[in-house]
């Protein structure tokens, strides 16, 4: 492709998305069903205007590669190993059900075992950049729902990486020697990759972030950030290896990085762009002419396999701790084809296990099964979500405008004492949370809790923030409460926040946006307990009291100290060194003198 080539299929692109995105989202349709519409309508079998689809499938691959590398930046080594338990046990769990049963189907139809094997496989993957762009579209990445999903697509995308490896094996007849050699070194070449990933995230690439932000210039770092991407992801794919995979790992060894916030910063234009432009490249990869010719055959394929896997994850969802009233949006979310599975045919195809025919058909039902999600999607809001036995809000209960002087956005184990507190003094409250079970269990006692994301400003304002006088933010996730300050700070100013702080980087964050009203969750319920134990040892409740508030006023100055020094991590080691020196010191005088206090009383 030339330069005046390509200036043209990037006009296309801009155009389609520019025309196609906005009226979806206005429709009420979603981003993605507009992307996958625009792709649809250039490419290849519509108008024509793009034609080669599969390179444009494998660089738009980029955008996942991305997203995963900005998911990881969001979860801690800790965080992943606590969701542990949604990635192999649901993913497993999930993987295995979906297969059997579309396998099964397929060899009971008459199809050969090879075929029904990775038609089986191939069709129990689910598509992560399109669950995920709704994940994150609908703010449910805090729900039951929102982290089982992520935990069953990050297992698919580790579970495609054998299953890619050793599709080609059943095809080879006779040569199980060299299979296994050639098995062995790849596998020894993929934990070599790992462990450099591993080892350079943690000992190389912080270093390197250090020495390129010192330089002061923003280009070299987001030009750094996108090397650092890139070269992760040819290393992964260099191996055989899930590139989307390998810069999710990277990401999670960076979790903890100062340097984490300003490298998904950098890098989220990008991720959005390419993100768009491979939804608009699987639309665009949709065969009319396969559709023409057996159109019942391939409608039937796609409602049979998104039926049989929503049937099945709806089932699943009860073991996975889902609430009722999100089971079926969660069966939801992942029951289309994954673009691994566009991987999984084309290697079948080329080592013989898949006919043509059958290969052409199979991708134009995952393709299909992507259009449909957000469809599926907005008959779900439209019909489904309103007759949930009143778990969302009701027709008689939409939220209308409010007059009470709180508004509590989030009301879970923090925001309830809170509400609980205020509503016991007479104080009007007015609450939004997105837990539909938790909403209609609170009603049960009286109180008058909505239904929606406290994170959409329409609904804030539907709820009479306007005329509220103080909004507590009460929500679990912190990127979440900071997205919500920041909108709420740009349209209401004046409003007094109140926040639920995490841990003391969410306070500087919080301090960063003006936020001076806030609580840490666990800080003063640790300090309760510590006086307590104290006591528990002999000491007197009087003095194990003052030492309780010695301690919190000396935290709280530090907090402050460390306030306009917290992004340099240099600065900040040696503040908390002298920090911990002085509270050593204050707490040694405090001996000495109960030591010279008990002598003098027994002269």
């Amino acid at each position: 492709m030339n330069q005046h080539d390509f200036l043209i299929a990037l006009l296309v692109f801009l155009v389609a998305a520019v025309v196609a995105v906005p009226l979806a989202r206005r429709s009420g349709l979603g981003a993605v069903l507009g992307y996958l519409l625009a792709g649809a309508a250039i490419g290849p079998f519509a108008l024509r205007l793009v034609t080669n689809v599969e390179s444009i499938l494998h660089f738009s691959e980029f955008g996942v590669v991305l997203m995963m590398f900005v998911i990881g930046l969001e979860l801690e080594p800790r965080k992943l190993w606590a969701l542990r338990r949604s990635i192999f046990g649901y993913g497993g769990a999930q993987m295995a059900a979906c297969a059997l049963l579309i396998g099964v189907t397929a060899a009971l139809a008459g199809a050969p075992w090879q075929v029904a094997l990775v038609a089986g496989l191939g069709l129990a993957l689910s598509s992560t950049a399109i669950a995920l762009a709704t994940l994150t579209e609908r703010n449910l990445f805090g729900t039951p729902a929102g982290a089982a999903s992520f935990g069953i697509l990050l297992f698919q995308d580790i579970a495609a990486i054998p299953m890619i490896a050793l599709l080609p094996l059943l095809a080879t007849q006779g040569a199980e020697g060299a299979a296994g050699a050639t098995g062995w070194l790849a596998a020894g070449k993929a934990v070599a990759v790992i462990g450099l990933v591993v080892a350079g995230g943690r000992y190389l690439v912080r270093p390197a972030l250090r020495f390129i932000a010192r330089t002061d210039m923003r280009e070299m770092f987001t030009a750094f950030a996108l090397l650092l991407v890139v070269g992760i992801a040819l290393m992964m794919d260099a191996v055989g290896l899930s590139m989307a995979l390998g810069t999710f790992l990277a990401g999670v060894l960076l979790a903890d990085s100062e340097y984490r916030h300003a490298l998904e910063a950098d890098l989220e234009p990008f991720k959005g762009l390419l993100l768009g432009l491979f939804f608009m490249a699987v639309g665009m990869s949709i065969d009319f002419a396969v559709l023409a010719r057996s159109p019942w055959l391939v409608l039937g394929l796609v409602v049979a396999v998104v039926a049989a896997k929503t049937v099945v994850l709806a089932l699943l969802a009860k073991r996975f701790a889902i609430a009722r009233g999100q089971r079926l949006l969660f069966a939801l979310l992942i029951s289309q084809g994954g673009e691994f599975a566009f991987v999984v045919f084309g290697v079948a195809g080329g080592a013989g296990l898949l006919p043509r025919e059958t290969e052409a058909l199979l991708v134009l039902v995952v393709a299909l099964s992507m259009v449909a999600t957000p469809l599926l999607l907005l008959a779900y809001d439209q019909l489904v979500a309103p007759r949930l036995g009143g778990r969302r809000a009701r027709a008689g209960e939409a939220i209308t405008p409010q007059d009470n002087p709180v508004l509590i956005a989030g009301f879970g184990r923090f925001g309830q004492i809170i509400g609980r507190l205020l509503y016991s003094q007479g104080v009007g409250v007015t609450v939004l949370d997105h837990d539909p079970d938790q909403i209609e269990f609170l009603r049960q006692y009286g109180l008058k809790v909505f239904y929606g994301d406290a994170t959409r400003l329409d609904l804030l304002e539907a709820a009479g923030i306007a005329r509220a006088r103080i909004l507590v933010v009460a929500i679990d996730g912190m990127d979440e409460s900071l997205q919500l300050i920041d909108r709420v700070r740009e349209r209401f100013p004046e409003l007094q926040i109140y926040a639920r702080a995490r841990h003391v980087s969410h306070v500087y964050q919080l301090k960063d946006r003006g936020v001076h009203l806030f609580e840490r969750e666990l800080f003063e319920g640790s300090l309760m307990l510590g006086r307590r134990v104290l006591e528990g040892l002999g000491f007197d409740p009087a003095e194990a009291r003052n030492v309780a508030l010695r301690f919190r006023r000396h935290n709280i100055q530090a907090i402050d100290r460390f306030y306009p020094h917290y992004t340099d991590q240099k600065k900040l080691v040696s503040l908390a060194r002298q920090a911990r020196d002085e509270l050593e010191e204050m707490f040694r005088q405090d001996r000495e003198q109960r030591r010279q206090r008990e002598e003098a009383e027994w002269t």
